[in-house]
């Protein structure tokens, strides 16, 4: 009798158990996250190494779960892997582009949003998910400005062809790092104020 009490107080402890293990596994991906937003730096070597296609695919799904005003996600990606491409881009504009393996231009269509100027902020957080979800992946990646550089965005436009009611807003260089980031303290207490600025 002692026995199956003994089991059934067992069986009664599972879901307690199971939860308590949820809970610590949910905190360890919590943890995971500050990590990877602690380490993520600008990696501009990389190694000569290609990115499979699953991967960018994760890299473009984490973009697209970025917070967008009114969730119209006015934001469209061209990804290139082609070398020459690649070359070319580091030649006219941003270098690191001259040795990744790959890139992802974010891109804006304005008429997609409610609110005209709401864009450049959509698609700085699709272009900060990219980054992160990089980071987390291993990868090194390096977010090259295009908007509101005109002579950028005249670049971009010819060399892939983007129709002109599309704006080229961020060109995201990406490859296996040469040397990976390191965590670094950048916390300034004297750029916090509180409750009101006075």
């Amino acid at each position: 009798m002692l026995k199956r009490r003994n089991v059934l107080g067992l069986a009664a402890a599972l879901p307690v158990l199971a939860a308590g293990k949820a809970l610590a596994q949910d905190q360890k991906k919590g943890m995971d996250a500050l990590e990877c937003i602690h380490t993520r730096r600008s990696i501009r070597k990389y190694l000569d190494k290609p990115i499979p296609d699953e991967v960018i695919k994760q890299l473009l799904e984490a973009a697209m779960t970025a917070p967008s005003a009114y969730n119209e996600q006015p934001w469209r990606f061209l990804v290139v892997k082609d070398k020459e491409k690649l070359k070319a881009v580091g030649s006219a504009g941003p270098a690191p582009a001259g040795n990744a393996a790959a890139a992802i231009l974010v891109c804006a269509d304005p008429s997609l949003g409610k609110e005209k100027d709401m864009w450049p902020l959509d698609c700085s957080n699709a272009t900060m998910n990219i980054l992160l979800a990089a980071n987390a992946l291993g990868l090194g990646a390096v977010w090259t400005a295009s908007y509101p550089v005109q002579a950028r965005l005249d670049m971009y436009r010819k060399m892939f062809n983007i129709p002109e009611k599309i704006v080229p807003f961020a060109f995201i260089c990406l490859g296996w790092p040469e040397k990976p980031g390191g965590r670094e303290n950048r916390f300034k207490p004297d750029r916090i104020v509180y409750e009101s600025w006075s």
